[in-house]
């Protein structure tokens, strides 16, 4: 009896640890170190592993208690370090889960910047996700910081910084 009961309890130590271990490896993870406040650290996920020299997807996540206003223009700028490459044609914006449609992406690729405007403003309060298909990581793996910032209609035309991806690729 005695047996079954320590074996009956190894066991449940062993079940109740996979599902932690499995959260701990989802992205963004926990980041020290990164000179980046972390209410400033935004989610993120790369669909296909994050492969250095690889075919990637990213989906960067915008939270809804960052959505203050409602936005008529996203900017991601990245890296000088950052060597890969993105597909404009192939950038799109959910809002809570259905594609919003786009006026224009345009990338700047020696200001190291992409803008996205939606052709109608996105409202505020929603759960934005900016989708960034066909891209090519860099050669090299590394950390890399993605920041946003975001243009509100009507306001005065100045960019407000939202938060930062810190995108690793292995």
């Amino acid at each position: 009896m005695r047996r079954l009961l320590s074996a009956l309890a190894v066991t449940s130590c062993l079940l109740t640890g996979f599902p932690a271990l499995t959260w701990a490896q989802g992205l963004p993870g926990f980041t020290l170190f990164s000179g980046v406040k972390s209410e400033d650290q935004l989610p993120f996920r790369l669909d296909f592993g994050g492969q250095a020299n690889g075919w990637d997807r990213y989906i960067l996540r915008i939270p809804t208690k960052k959505m203050k206003l409602a936005v008529a223009q996203f900017a991601i700028t990245y890296p000088d370090y950052y060597k890969g490459t993105f597909d404009s044609k192939k950038i799109e914006v959910r809002v809570k889960g259905k594609a919003v449609k786009l006026s224009e992406v345009k990338w700047d690729k020696e200001g190291r910047l992409i803008n996205i405007f939606p052709e109608e403003p996105v409202p505020a309060g929603s759960k934005v996700e900016l989708v960034l298909s066909n891209v090519k990581n860099p050669s090299f793996g590394g950390t890399y910081y993605f920041s946003c910032q975001v243009l509100s209609p009507g306001d005065v035309p100045l960019l407000r910084y939202v938060g930062t991806w810190i995108l690793s690729i292995n």
